[in-house]
């Protein structure tokens, strides 16, 4: 028998790197987004926390009382050193909607660069953050981190991404997160260091048949 998780996205690439890397550690998962459910069954969650993990948690909650299976969601965001840590946790909303012309994307992409207008090269580290809740239905809930560490540049390289990615060049890499494949980001991505770190968890949580 195979145990059913779901995830609350409805973000295609995220499902399937969650139920990949599942799989990949022999746990035996069936893993769905909220678009397996009826329109409007599963709700909306405003991101109301003032962390990443409360954000999360809120999320898997609201997503395992509306399904009654396990849930798993995440939060994340980018976490500029020289902004002290932020956006943060507003990472998606950071320009709200203030930068004329633009994409919610690419206006909280050119906030924060031109807040960073007098930061030196050198002090332009930075860290994508993400947290990952597990809710089971019986109550019992976890959570686990990621994070993928590196410093901004001033202009936008790559296609193959969204948010920050054009501006984000990964410890160990000379390329933006946007100019690496899927594969390659998801190796060293914080969602995907967080949903690894989430393997074990699930090993002992979920029913023997998933393993």
């Amino acid at each position: 028998m195979t145990s059913r998780v779901v995830l609350a996205s409805r973000n295609a690439h995220k499902i399937e790197e969650m139920a990949r890397i599942l799989d990949e550690a022999g746990l035996h998962v069936e893993v769905v987004g909220i678009d397996a459910f009826p329109d409007g069954s599963v709700p909306e969650v405003p991101e109301t926390e003032s962390t990443f993990e409360g954000n999360a948690l809120l999320k898997a909650r609201a997503v395992c009382e509306a399904t009654g299976a396990p849930a798993v969601a995440d939060d994340s965001g980018l976490c500029v050193d020289a902004l002290n840590g932020l956006p943060g946790i507003l990472s998606a909303r950071w320009s709200g909607g203030l930068v004329p012309g633009r994409s919610t994307d690419v206006g909280n992409l050119e906030l924060v660069l031109a807040q960073l207008g007098d930061t030196p090269d050198d002090r332009l580290g930075a860290q994508f953050r993400c947290a990952v809740a597990l809710v089971l239905p019986d109550g019992r809930e976890a959570t686990v981190d990621g994070e993928m560490r590196g410093h901004l540049v001033r202009e936008p390289r790559g296609s193959n991404g969204f948010g920050y990615d054009p501006i984000f060049v990964p410890d160990g890499e000379t390329r933006t997160s946007a100019e690496l494949s899927n594969e390659e980001k998801d190796a060293i991505s914080h969602r995907g260091n967080a949903l690894r770190a989430l393997v074990p968890v699930l090993r002992d949580l979920l029913p023997p048949s998933s393993h």
